[in-house]
């Protein structure tokens, strides 16, 4: 693919993007789901109203900001309501949270492209982040994970700039990379799982290393013995396995991660991201000076544990960690019915009565279910891909062997998994009730996952391989606008809007 071509892409992606995420931001003049919550507590910072915060205050701090220069601006106030505390146009308070979002699949585009220098995948990566709905509804409306994942996200590719720099401008994006997950922590606690997931693939990379500098001085003492032995260094051969370097165009940020020692991790993605949580903190605790830094995380905690089990009976839309990668229980944000179309819904209320209603406004927060399930599969090869590699070896070399230079994939594969397991198995030990939009964090590396085999398959010698690259993504985008509807809260008759929901638990 040529520069060109991807830049193009690239553009309409993200032009894509934008247009759905602003394309009837207004529709409904009420405050939608976690509304009630975060549009209140942005407002709440610009009229000076103390208040408990159960999450780092950061995303409010951006929706506040958002609203604020949404009130400035003259136009795109013809609906307004007074659910936040003060008089505000829906727009106003879901801005911002549209245009944060709408840069989402850049970014994985950019982290796709920093990975493997292959502007195919990139591209890939970036077209089915944009085709996913939970992203598009959460962008939608102010809500926090948007922040969670974009800061995250930028972490990841400001340390992969790093890795592919050297001095100064390799401490440049370090710090930048630290600030980055302060700020998806300065979110939501779980933005954590990001920063851990740079620690585990620094540590793999070492293990790697070691495992290799171990296995290669054996072998260099075993074969002066050999040679000693039988009195000539011609005849010795000592069976090892130790590709030759692949070239520079070849090369992953990855490879360099060693370069990195224990200060730089401390230093750059221990003490700066620490800081800047801290510094986020100082506007709330200035407004509500009834707890103290400590004490208020003492609160929040308990808040957290006080939520009640992960079941139906807490919550109808509690979902535990293992029902989320095949999304056996997404959630509805919004529902509402009406009599007709030109029906105006109320702002607060419950639907109408069973039957009674002729049309459906359903906001409901779940993904493209094919890009999901192709992403889990696509995932599970990639963890046989590094198994088979390790079996593979053992088998040839009849011992345990590490490779002087791994590929190109191998790291992609590395990275990502290891990367979806940080962000997926630390809520296996959580107990309260959790969401479905609690996996967002992890599924972004779903995208790339899918990404990178749809990418294979098209750059595969077979016809067969192509073929099927192409018909997964044509299934994604088919998908996509299939359940765009309920994306974006479009009028559904009551027969399309069960044409959608193709199991009972996704109502």
């Amino acid at each position: 693919m040529t520069k060109k071509w991807f830049r193009i892409g690239m553009v309409s992606v993200f032009l894509l993007s934008l247009a759905l995420r602003f394309w009837g931001l207004e529709r409904f003049n009420t405050l939608v789901f976690d509304e009630v919550y975060f549009a209140k507590f942005g407002n709440n910072y610009l009229t000076h109203t103390p208040f408990f915060n159960a999450h780092p205050p950061l995303s409010q701090y951006m929706i506040g900001i958002g609203i604020w220069i949404g009130s400035h601006i003259p136009f795109w106030h013809d609906t307004v309501n007074g659910l936040t505390g003060s008089l505000r146009s829906p727009w106003t308070y879901r801005w911002l949270n549209a245009l944060t979002g709408s840069f989402i699949p850049l970014v994985v585009a950019a982290i796709a492209y920093q990975l493997s220098y292959r502007r195919s995948f990139a591209l890939l990566a970036g077209l089915f982040t944009a085709c996913d709905g939970i992203f598009l509804v959460e962008s939608r409306y102010a809500l926090s994970n948007i922040y969670i994942v974009i800061f995250g996200l930028l972490g990841h590719w400001f340390l992969l700039l790093a890795l592919d720099n050297q001095n100064r401008r390799r401490s440049f994006w370090l710090v930048f990379a630290g600030i980055a997950f302060g700020a998806s922590v300065g979110t939501k606690w779980n933005g954590l799982w990001f920063l851990s997931g740079t620690y585990l693939i620094w540590v793999a990379a070492w293990v790697i290393h070691l495992i290799y500098s171990l296995l290669n001085s054996k072998l260099f003492f075993t074969s002066s013995s050999l040679k000693e032995a039988e009195g000539t260094s011609q005849e010795v051969r000592v069976s090892t396995y130790s590709p030759p370097s692949l070239p520079s165009s070849s090369q992953t940020p990855l490879q360099n991660l060693t370069q990195l020692n224990i200060f730089h991790m401390l230093f750059y993605l221990g003490i700066i991201p620490a800081l800047i949580y801290s510094i986020i903190w100082i506007p709330h605790l200035q407004l509500d000076k009834t707890y103290g830094f400590i004490a208020v995380h003492q609160q929040i905690l308990k808040f957290h544990l006080q939520l009640g089990g992960n079941s139906p009976n807490v919550h109808p839309y509690c979902a535990a960690w293992y029902k989320w990668p095949l999304m056996t229980r997404p959630m509805a944000y919004y529902y509402q019915t009406a009599e007709s179309i030109t029906e105006p819904l109320p702002v607060m209320g419950p639907p109408l009565p069973a039957g009674a209603g002729q049309v459906i406004y359903d906001v409901h927060a779940m993904g493209n279910p094919f890009l999901w399930w192709f992403g889990i599969a696509a995932m599970l090869f990639l963890v046989g891909m590094l198994v088979s590699q390790a079996i593979i070896s053992w088998v040839k070399e009849r011992r345990f062997s590490v490779p002087a230079t791994l590929s190109v994939d191998t790291w992609i594969a590395l990275y990502l998994v290891i990367n979806y397991a940080a962000n997926l198995l630390p809520w296996v030990e959580v107990t309260r009730c959790v969401f479905i939009y609690h996996y967002m964090c992890a599924v972004v590396f779903i995208f790339l996952a899918i990404a990178w085999f749809v990418d294979q398959c098209l750059r595969s010698y077979y016809q067969q391989l192509r073929a099927l690259g192409v018909t997964i993504t044509f299934i994604i985008l088919a998908a996509f606008i299939f359940w765009m509807p309920i994306y974006l809260g479009l009028p559904l008759s009551p027969h399309d809007y069960k044409l959608r929901m193709w199991f009972n638990s996704w109502i």
